[in-house]
């Protein structure tokens, strides 16, 4: 006989007994698992984030698209009231997705999200989730989101005009970050994404609020695997990436290849990055090495790297308040 567990339901207050000071700082750091829902690479851009007398709870960046996500949370009921705000958020910010999380979707403001979602010129995306708190036996409790609410064709292509016909060589690129995400996600757990977009670029989440793993088919038929830092301050990024250059000679003894390290100086990133030969027009066999050769260095980015982001991301934090 097989022995099961009685799973059931817990008051998500009993985990969060309030929702700003509890809730939207736990959510806050487990973006991955509100992405991992949503098929996003969410990055933490802001808490609080002020829009005219209103702060909306997380803003967000996904990644693969390139979006700005505002977060709005209610451990309770939804209302007309963040209804309102989130229309005012998605505006103030123009963010690619809203998503309101609540207990409850109301039938009337899911029905009102599947509106936006139908009527919206914009690329933006309305989701609703329901959070719930789960427990088997007496097992400790586990955060469960299910989304509710949310676009027709989930996930189109951001900033798209609407067309149905996808030229060429979008589709190729589509197509070819397609494989690459796909075995990211299930050979190596790399990332949450689930679509490939008709572009050039992808970027992943890295862990670490404004450093993001790229990879991009560059000019003169070059394509490039990298780190790419953008903190929202420019100087914070410069210290950042200077931060990482003293340490060039240990970093590429780990990675095992010689790096190109770029301030570009002048832009809001900058950037550690290797390339080789290749371009979208290869043949199927030379992209199918692209892959694997793209996949085999960003490993070999996060595991070189990745233990050291939030140390130095923080060191230079600290410098740019140090008096001069």
């Amino acid at each position: 006989m097989i022995d099961l567990g009685t799973l059931s339901k817990l008051d998500p207050r009993e985990s969060w007994p309030n929702e700003a000071q509890d809730f939207t700082p736990w959510l806050a750091e487990h973006l991955d698992m509100l992405g991992e829902t949503l098929q996003m690479d969410l990055e933490l851009v802001d808490r609080e984030n002020a829009i005219g007398d209103f702060a909306a709870d997380i803003v967000a960046r996904d990644l693969g698209a390139d979006r700005i996500v505002v977060i709005e949370n209610q451990l309770e009921p939804t209302n007309h009231r963040h209804l309102g705000q989130l229309i005012t958020y998605a505006a103030g910010l123009d963010a690619g997705a809203v998503i309101w999380i609540s207990t409850e979707i109301r039938d009337e403001h899911r029905q009102a999200l599947d509106w936006l979602n139908r009527h919206a010129e914009s690329a933006t995306q309305f989701f609703g989730v329901v959070v719930e708190l789960l427990r088997i036996d007496d097992s400790k409790p586990a955060p469960s989101f299910r989304p509710v609410a949310f676009p027709n064709n989930w996930r189109p292509e951001p900033g798209g005009t609407g067309a149905t016909e996808i030229s060429e060589r979008g589709r190729a690129y589509q197509e070819f970050f397609q494989r690459l995400i796909d075995e990211l996600r299930e050979k190596h757990h790399f990332t949450n994404a689930r679509r490939g977009l008709r572009k050039n670029w992808y970027r992943f989440a890295s862990g670490t609020a404004g450093v993001a793993y790229d990879i991009a088919f560059a000019e003169q038929r070059k394509f490039r695997v990298g780190l790419r830092i953008r903190v929202g301050d420019r100087p914070i990024t410069t210290l950042a990436f200077e931060h990482l250059r003293t340490r060039a000679a240990e970093f590429e003894s780990q990675f095992g290849e010689t790096l190109e390290w770029e301030p570009r100086e002048g832009r809001r990133s900058a950037r550690v990055a290797v390339y080789r030969p290749g371009s979208i027009d290869e043949p199927s066999e030379v992209q199918e090495e692209l892959v694997h050769w793209a996949i085999d260095r960003l490993l070999r980015f996060k595991k070189v790297f990745g233990p050291y982001l939030t140390d130095i991301l923080a060191q230079a934090r600290r410098d740019s308040d140090t008096p001069v």
